[in-house]
């Protein structure tokens, strides 16, 4: 676990990289809206009309946006110089425990 201050960590998610992902999504909720509009001569099959879209699509949802940022999280091992220049930047108690465990 000590080492871990000689790794970076990048995350590269972008706006266009889960642009479609939303379109999609509001895809989703127009198509779920339109059924709640068509079935509004009884309510209680609008309702659940719309909330089994939205409760069987959100896991789906939820999966790929997060597997969509881990794809984009990179860990990029830091050259020495990198290394010496943040460990001059760190202070106080932190110091003093890596020195510590270095030792």
């Amino acid at each position: 676990m000590n080492d871990i201050g000689k790794y970076r960590f990048v995350c590269t998610l972008t706006l266009s990289d889960v642009f479609g992902q939303i379109i999609i999504w509001l895809g989703v909720i127009f198509a779920a809206l339109a059924s709640a509009l068509s079935l509004m001569s009884k309510p209680i099959y609008s309702f659940s009309a719309v909330g089994l879209i939205v409760v069987t699509s959100l896991p789906f949802l939820l999966f790929t946006f997060v597997t969509t940022l881990f794809n984009h999280i990179e860990i990029v091992p830091l050259t020495e110089d990198e290394i010496r220049h943040n460990h001059a930047k760190i202070s106080g108690i932190r110091k003093t425990a890596i020195s510590a465990n270095v030792n």
